[in-house]
């Protein structure tokens, strides 16, 4: 029965919040896009999932294994990538055989178990009618965590949607019996397993293991897990029971199936523990059957194939009897079928038809003061209430706990997203929930839409109220078209130019055009010879110049990055090319902290925490660009070569050269001195040569 309508028998007390710690979803041949930066073959599944875990960069890992063709054996390859599109509602999933995608979560829970995944994640997929509680939460993790610190039933499945904050908890799975448990689609929620559940609670009831009944043949059940299932612990055991002991107690990852080889022959381990079972495919039995044979057999044993299975309660439905088998931990903590909620005697009819007031005879005198940056909603109760009062779908954000109290206010900002008020031309709404329950609501539970509407012209403020069951929630979705950027390069008289010579001093830019909302940043920059043999990266991956001296980090001028700089050029080419990776951020960025010489020192390089989460594909979420230019040295510029060829075409950059021929101020001070000095030394010379001349004694001819 749904804890919705369950009454305040069933109230606890308010847990504290516990600290986020690391865990990670599994979904099993699904694949999501991503940004992978790091790529290895050959790896375990659980080395490559510690990999991911110690990473900080990493926010998902996709672990393949390819069968090879003329052997029966896996070639894995693991990717990490520090970009996913799993955390997008919209992102739609692509099947991908024999491919395990984990995702890294932030799970505020101290059940978080130390095993690989703690959750299995079949995407827009729901289980109909076996719901326990339904709660709302502001994102999945919160759902997900909502699941593990449930007490009052083991929560073995959730299901979450993202357009209403609908959080699901139930204590049956897909492996259920007794019910009819079918996976049915639902866009825009998605299904979990609890996979940090003991062996004793995978089941109900009891739990045993037996031949994968499915509509195919055993042998070639048996075949395809051989060969396509990834094998997570594989050990020699003596017999087949010792084999089905072991995946029972398994206490490293939930082992759902196991196949046994036949006796030991040697050292060859003979005893295969698998997390898989055919529900966790998403094709189910059907996978089994258009599987090929490998091209050789190597005569191998093909083995027995067993599955976990959840057998019947004994007991009718209903009887409450002590018949559950021992070793299950479901008896203590199976929800009663019915229970009475017990109203206030001294309720009158009046009292009983008050929207304002619920069956325990609690009547809510609600209003609404509207502030200047806030708005506060006061409550006063005619007995002490207990629960919390929050904004929906901001339970952990927006909320105040009450503890037997008959007067309590929650402040709702009407900025950021703490309180998710909705504003429209001067109309500042929202939805806040009065609850008994820490987590649950019940039918106990008050529900008022709020709002403020502020008259800029005589500053009157009023506001409207009424309860509410089903509030309609505002959705605003903008999503404006990121521009494309593009590199110029400039003079001191800020003329665009891409012939310049050494030492010339340059003003390099990076623009978008400045009525956009977004801002840029720049890293990963990289000068290269136009023959692409010399590369020098100019600004280093977290957006710092790596020698200062050479090109300085860039600096924020409006929507563009700049940074000034001296023409230099590499020893064996005169043309040089300019590549930078930017990066869009939702206003200005922020910039990164550099060191050089032990300063410090900003670079816009660094996005701020607030970045865009674009719903289309990767390269609209980052863009490689490119720009050339050729430097010369002095007197170079009469060479014909070294005019651009209109002809050439590098990157798909569109390259015009501009010749300037006039002399610099430098150039033409120094020709000045040199014609000074040459002029001061023949009048030297004539000088001298007429003293000596004049000096010498005229000799007398007798």
């Amino acid at each position: 029965m749904l804890l919705l309508a369950l009454g305040l028998a069933m109230l606890m007390g308010l847990p504290g919040q516990a600290a986020a710690r690391m865990a990670f979803e599994k979904l099993t041949d699904y694949d999501f896009a991503g940004t992978t930066y790091y790529s290895v073959k050959n790896l375990s599944l659980y080395e490559c999932q510690g990999w991911c875990r110690e990473e900080a960069d990493c926010q998902a890992a996709a672990f393949s294994f390819v069968v090879n063709p003329l052997s029966p054996s896996q070639e894995t390859h693991c990717q990490l990538q520090n970009d996913s599109s799993a955390a997008n509602p919209s992102a739609a999933p692509q099947r991908s055989a024999n491919m395990y995608y984990m995702v890294k979560l932030q799970l505020r829970s101290e059940n978080v178990c130390h095993r690989p995944w703690s959750f299995e994640r079949v995407p827009n997929k729901i289980i109909r009618g076996l719901d326990n509680a339904l709660i709302y939460t502001s994102t999945k993790e919160a759902c997900l965590s909502a699941c593990l610190n449930e007490k009052r039933f083991i929560c073995r499945s959730v299901e979450y949607d993202y357009n209403n904050m609908k959080c699901v908890l139930s204590d049956s799975d897909r492996r259920s019996s007794g019910q009819f448990v079918q996976l049915v689609d639902a866009q825009g929620t998605d299904y979990f397993e609890n996979l940090c559940l003991k062996p004793a609670q995978a089941c109900k009831n009891t739990r045993s293991f037996a031949n994968a009944r499915m509509g195919v043949s055993e042998e070639k059940v048996a075949q395809y897990v051989g060969l396509h299932y990834y094998t997570d612990k594989e050990l020699q055991v003596t017999s087949e029971s010792a084999c089905r002991l072991a995946c029972e107690i398994e206490s490293e990852f939930l082992c759902r199936s196991f196949l046994y080889l036949g006796q030991p022959q040697g050292a060859q381990y003979n005893c295969r523990l698998y997390h898989l079972d055919h529900k966790t495919l998403p094709d189910g039995p059907s996978t089994y059957l258009n599987h090929e044979r490998p091209l050789i057999d190597h005569g191998e044993p093909i083995g027995q194939y067993f599955e976990n299975q959840c057998e019947k309660s004994a007991a009718s439905p209903g009887a409450g009897s002590g018949s559950t088998p021992p070793g299950t931990l479901d008896k203590i903590d199976t929800l009663p079928v019915s229970l009475d909620t017990i109203e206030d005697p001294n309720l009158t009819n009046m009292t009983r038809n008050d929207v304002n007031c619920d069956k325990t005879g609690t009547c809510y005198d609600v209003s609404v003061h509207c502030k200047d940056t806030r708005i506060a909603v006061q409550v006063r109760t005619n007995k002490p209430f207990n629960g919390r009062i929050y904004a929906l779908g901001r339970s952990e954000t927006c909320n105040i706990d009450v503890i037997n109290s008959d007067a309590f206010r929650l402040d709702l900002t009407m900025i950021g997203q703490d309180c998710n008020t909705q504003s429209v031309t001067g109309v500042y709404s929202n939805t806040v929930v009065l609850q008994h329950h820490s987590v649950v609501m019940t039918k106990a539970d008050k529900i008022y839409k709020v709002k403020c509407t502020y008259d800029m012209s005589s500053k009157n403020i009023t506001f409207g109220m009424m309860p509410i069951r089903d509030p309609d929630m505002i959705h605003i979705n903008s999503s404006p078209e990121a521009p494309p950027p593009r590199i110029r390069i400039l003079d001191t008289r800020q003329r665009e130019v891409e012939t310049v010579r050494i030492g010339d001093r340059l003003n390099f830019r990076i623009e978008i055009p400045e009525d956009t909302p977004y801002g840029i940043f720049a890293r990963s920059c990289v000068a290269m010879a136009k023959d692409a043999r010399t590369s020098f990266k100019i600004i280093d991956d977290d957006g710092c110049p790596t020698d200062p001296t050479i090109f300085p980090g860039f600096t924020a001028d409006g929507n563009a990055l700049q940074s000034t700089y001296e023409a230099f050029r590499f020893t064996e080419s005169y043309g040089v090319i300019f590549q930078c990776n930017v990066k869009y951020c939702l206003g200005p960025c922020e910039p990164a902290v550099c060191e050089w010489n032990m300063e410090s020192f900003e670079s816009l390089g660094r996005r701020r925490r607030r970045s865009i989460e674009s719903n289309n594909t990767k390269s609209e979420d980052h863009m490689n660009i490119s720009q050339e230019i050729l430097v010369l040295d002095f007197g170079d510029e009469k060479r014909e070569f070294f005019k651009a060829d209109p002809s050439t075409d590098f990157a798909k950059d569109k390259t015009v050269t501009i010749i300037e021929p006039c002399p610099t101020k430098t150039s033409v001070l120094a020709l000045a001195v040199t014609c000074a000095l040459m002029i001061l030394l023949y009048i030297s010379t004539l000088f001298c040569y007429y003293m000596k001349k004049w000096m010498q004694p005229h000799k007398i001819v007798a």
